[in-house]
């Protein structure tokens, strides 16, 4: 044994042995080396995936104490209200998780915070990279892979949002077995193989946890993992300045400095949820009662980044069902469900093609564009949000009618109104100004 070897601890001992045998080595010392520059926006892509680690540590406590089954019971717990009703046992073991599992409600919050932080800085990192233009040649698949994180996101909100069986969630599965019927032919097959018999039947809560748990957390880490390789691979972006091309990234390394600052960064974004989840209720399923198909509560909105779903469904006129050869074709759910998300998720993930194409850009871009230089797609972003943001208002059309006094009919209809008429407002406005 040499000199070195002897002094060397098992650590070092250990890093060699691997090295020596994988050439990690190699592989940590160029990762080390990578540059990232400082700036706060690159911060949002952070906040989600710390923001999904944390939904990962209060999911697994959760999944311990949940109830996966929809077989009746009756509650016999602590909660006065609801003694002696019949309900699912996944809803006895939300009860359960609320109020006799210590720590179970404050863990419950954290999840659901984390699901709404989780979902906003995916969207909010999303309109970063449009409106700076990162999506462009050679990140257009990374573009591709963010936007199927962001689906993905929605499916793991939806499965977990529907998975306590309170009157809420029911409420929402039932749409979405409308509009799953709504499929021309196929659609009652598809909802008898999906909920395992007629809606609600007893099957939809164990499918949505496998989901919830297991699959699509499984399809979110593998596209993290390839998102972040995607960064690696490719020289990271940076905002125009001084010294700053298109051959050079100016900033701080990895390691000691980057690391440093985002674990630390991580302990914020822990502390902020943990502080949401302690101080503010959400999701208080007690209140609301076990699912039954007859009563649907007033004032009822799913989480925010399903709220775009459910104000296009209030927004479309209901007299739109025509009969052809037997089959009932309902526009009424096919377009605000189906036909208009569609359309604008197509676009939104193929938007670098497109624009690629229209423009017959085929350079690599390394340095980003301020919005107001590039008034054609800034404009596009800002009218597409907006859009978004009246179909927001649109899904809590009864709480604005309830709480500012106002017709429900009048709001409905200046909304359909403005869905077609301030997204070419804010594109018009939104040109000039830049």
């Amino acid at each position: 044994m040499s000199t070195t070897q002897a002094k060397s601890g098992p650590a070092a001992r250990g890093a060699d042995y691997l090295d020596q045998r994988t050439s990690v080595g190699k592989a940590v010392k160029e990762f080390a080396r990578k540059v990232f520059p400082d700036h706060w926006s690159f911060l949002l892509g952070e906040i989600a995936l710390f923001s999904f680690v944390v939904l990962l540590i209060s999911g697994v406590f959760l999944t311990m104490f949940f109830v996966p089954s929809m077989g009746h019971t009756h509650y016999e717990g602590p909660w006065p209200a609801m003694y002696g009703v019949e309900m699912s046992e996944a809803y006895a073991s939300t009860l359960r998780l609320s109020f006799e599992v210590n720590g179970g409600l404050l863990m419950r919050q954290i999840h659901h915070w984390a699901a709404l932080i989780f979902m906003a800085s995916i969207v909010t990192h999303m309109m970063r990279v449009f409106f700076t233009g990162a999506f462009r040649k050679p990140r257009e698949l990374n573009w591709v892979v963010g936007f199927v994180l962001m689906i993905l996101g929605l499916a793991a909100g939806f499965s977990g949002y529907s998975l306590p069986d309170d009157v809420l969630s029911g409420n929402g599965l039932r749409i979405t077995d409308g509009v799953i019927k709504a499929i021309p032919v196929l659609g009652s097959y598809i909802s008898y193989f999906v909920f395992g018999g007629e809606f609600p039947g007893t099957d939809i809560i164990p499918r949505l946890f496998t989901v919830h748990i297991l699959l699509v957390p499984v399809l979110i880490l593998a596209f993290i993992g390839l998102h972040l390789l995607m960064v690696v691979l490719h020289k990271h972006t940076q905002y125009p300045g001084g010294g700053r091309t298109n051959k050079n990234v100016v900033g701080y390394p990895l390691f000691p400095v980057y690391v440093a600052k985002a674990g630390g960064f991580f302990f914020i974004v822990f502390a902020v949820i943990a502080l949401l989840a302690a101080t503010i209720t959400i999701n208080p399923v007690w209140n609301y009662g076990p699912y039954d198909p007859s009563p649907v509560s007033a004032g009822a909105q799913p989480d925010w980044y399903m709220l775009f779903l459910e104000g296009s469904l209030r927004l479309m006129p209901g007299q739109t069902e025509y009969v052809i050869g037997g089959y009932t074709l309902s526009l009424n759910v096919l377009v605000p469900a189906m036909i208009i998300p569609g359309l604008l998720f197509t676009a939104l993930g193929a938007y670098p093609f497109l624009e690629a194409a229209v423009t017959k850009d085929k350079r690599e871009h390394h340095v980003l564009d301020r919005p107001r230089n590039v008034p054609v797609r800034t404009s596009i972003g800002v009218a597409i949000l907006m859009a978004f943001f009246v179909l927001v208002l649109a899904g809590a059309n009864d709480l604005i009618a309830t709480h500012f006094a106002m017709s429900l009919n009048h709001i409905t209809w200046a909304l359909r109104i403005g869905f077609f008429v301030l997204p070419v407002a804010a594109f018009w406005i939104t040109k000039r100004i830049c």
